[in-house]
């Protein structure tokens, strides 16, 4: 009886030391979790303001759409701080992000830092902030707007290639590089081209407090650096993040020891697929400007 007494409580020991294992096992599961995750802003977030970049060649982007109307709705999200690197991109590209940024405005302060670049539809993007900063040595500008193709048809006859095109109308697929562009739809062409290029004059004026015939001196397609884009009413101030955050300060009140948390607009749930597809685009899109529909980019000779 002695000795089944004894293995009694010993299991009864061995069962208790079992459990608290278990116990700190749990609870070291859980820290990991929550170390894991807090990063990411999965945990209830504490005031703080958000980061965002925007680089390379601009186009539309479902996940970059998503993530920037969550922070729209993100109420521990005090203002939004916004990078932009960028010498343009398509006008829809430029045209969505400047239409989210005024949303997110409406609800929080948001303020763009330009980087070595800003120009096109990285400026109109710019436009969407409430306030733009930009380095003295930023270009910046190049408003405007730009339709490019090429005409091949004398280079297939040297070949001995003909093209035909059939068509429902002569206005149909043009400009296309199989035929040559007949005054009618160089017309017609133009007329798309001026048609955004007046909706982006008529933004600048809008958002920089510009009558149209100040815009229309500063419209003609050239780049500006900071320090001429502040002398022309382009942006608002010279510097970088530090006076983004003084400004957030100084005119909404948002505390400067409030933490700054990057957002990833490219999306946490993409596959190894869509990382490698992003990364060819930036490599390779700006050099061969790809792009369908019409394009506000600065391309240097």
């Amino acid at each position: 009886m002695h000795l089944q007494g004894d293995y009694a409580l010993d299991r009864r020991r061995l069962k208790r030391r079992l459990t608290t294992w278990r116990v700190l096992a749990v609870v070291a599961a859980v820290i990991a979790v929550v170390a894991a995750l807090a990063p990411m802003g999965y945990l209830i977030s504490r005031p703080h303001l958000a980061r965002v970049a925007i680089e390379g060649v601009i186009t539309e982007d479902r996940e970059r759409d998503r993530a920037l109307a969550d922070l729209a709705d993100d109420s521990s999200v005090e203002a939004l701080v916004v990078h932009i690197d960028s010498p343009g991109g398509t006008v829809v590209g430029g045209e969505t992000l400047y239409l989210r940024l005024r949303s997110i405005a409406d609800r929080k302060p948001v303020v763009a830092v330009l980087g070595g670049l800003g120009t096109s539809a990285a400026y109109m993007t710019a436009l969407g902030s409430d306030h733009i900063i930009a380095r003295a040595g930023t270009i910046t500008g190049s408003i405007g707007v730009i339709l490019q193709t090429a005409e091949v048809t004398d280079l297939l006859n040297d070949v001995g290639i003909k093209a035909e095109t059939i068509k429902s109308g002569p206005l149909k697929a043009q400009p296309n590089p199989l035929e040559p562009l007949t005054p009618a739809a160089r017309e017609a062409v133009e007329a798309s081209v001026m048609d955004i290029y007046e909706m982006f004059v008529a933004m600048v004026g809008e958002r920089r407090s510009l009558d149209r015939s100040a815009v229309m001196s500063l419209a003609d397609g050239r780049v500006y650096t900071g320090r001429q884009a502040l002398d022309n009413g382009l942006i608002d101030e010279i510097g970088g993040e530090e006076e983004a955050r003084a400004w957030l300060q100084r005119t909404h009140d948002v505390g400067t020891f409030l933490p700054i948390r990057d957002v990833d607009l490219e999306g946490a749930d993409r596959t190894l697929f869509d990382m490698l597809r992003t990364s060819v685009r930036k490599l390779f899109l700006s050099e061969i400007l790809s792009l369908d529909g019409l394009v506000s980019v600065w391309h240097p000779k």
